[in-house]
């Protein structure tokens, strides 16, 4: 609603272009020969829907991709350490999955 909007123009600025790859990572024509990926959503996000069509449009390409859905959360969750034993649980995810990653190549 009114809110994204807003926060879409703070983000964009006066002349910015919400279909521009640089601002929107969907926007992106072609996802093949993408590196593997990890997509950690929140359940609560305002933006999850984007994430996880993120998520589908990599996997779609051929793409090696990890999407997962943290429930209960709230956009920003992953700086909840003090708050939310989801936010170490990401972080191991994040961690493992780099780990993984980096031991492949």
């Amino acid at each position: 609603g009114d809110t994204m909007r807003w926060f879409w123009a703070q983000y964009l600025g006066p002349d910015g272009d919400p279909r521009d790859p640089a601002a929107s990572v969907l926007a992106t024509a072609d996802f093949a020969h993408a590196p593997p990926a990890l997509v950690i959503t929140a359940e609560h996000d305002p933006l999850r829907d984007e994430g996880e069509a993120y998520a589908a449009r990599l996997r779609d390409a051929g793409n090696e991709v990890t999407c997962s859905r943290s429930e209960g959360m709230i956009h920003g969750f992953l700086t909840m350490d003090a708050m939310t034993p989801a936010a170490g649980r990401a972080d191991a995810d994040i961690a493992a999955f780099l780990a993984d990653v980096f031991r492949r190549r």
